[in-house]
């Protein structure tokens, strides 16, 4: 099966939401070698999967999921499972990846330059800003990554990347009563920063 080849062509155009038994379809297909399909499945779930990865890595983001994605691709007709399990899947490949870039990061060393080298920041794409949910705009992923890294990592992988308690909790290896008290508080410290930003009535 040949690779997605370029996030930005698909990342960023209106398709409409598969429902899960088109997923389901979508994923029977790409397991048995459906590049059409393969690509529902990336416009799918890659926006999520990529505010989840940004969460851990930041600006590396782009690049970790796409070698998430290069996983997933070669892997996929080993999958054995829904779309809901595709879902986890994933997310478990992308963690595993950022987590890898992270400790390669530590092993750099890091050079420092001066301020004035660094580009300016592009302009926000406008459907980057546009909310799949309340939780996954730049803005609120920006807050998100204030929490402490246990409570972000449950958050985005609850609100944003869709799992349930149960799949969260074996990705991070917790409890799922842990992973409910962590995105619990979490949610009430988001909440408090949010309450602080807004402007005085």
């Amino acid at each position: 099966m040949s690779r997605v080849s370029h996030a930005e062509e698909l990342d960023h155009p209106p398709w409409p939401v598969a429902g899960p038994e088109d997923l389901d379809t979508a994923l029977r297909a790409a397991r048995e070698g459906d590049e059409d399909a393969f690509r529902t499945l990336y416009r799918q779930f890659h926006p999520r999967l990529l505010r989840y990865v940004r969460t851990l890595v930041g600006d590396d983001a782009e690049d970790v999921t796409s070698e998430a994605w290069l996983r997933i691709a070669r892997d996929i007709t080993v999958f054995d499972g829904d779309a809901e399990g595709f879902r986890a899947w994933t997310a478990t490949i992308a963690r595993h990846r950022a987590l890898d870039h992270l400790r390669r990061r530590r092993r750099r060393p890091v050079e420092q330059a001066p301020v004035a080298e660094f580009p300016d920041p592009p302009a926000p794409d406008d459907t980057e800003t546009a909310a799949l949910d309340s939780l996954s705009t730049r803005a609120a992923l920006a807050l998100i990554a204030r929490l402490p890294r246990d409570q972000a990592e449950i958050i985005v992988l609850r609100v944003v990347v869709g799992l349930d308690s149960k799949a969260v909790a074996r990705l991070v290896g917790k409890r799922p009563g842990a992973v409910r008290t962590a995105a619990h508080r979490g949610l009430r410290r988001l909440e408090r920063l949010i309450n602080d930003l807004e402007l005085p009535r």
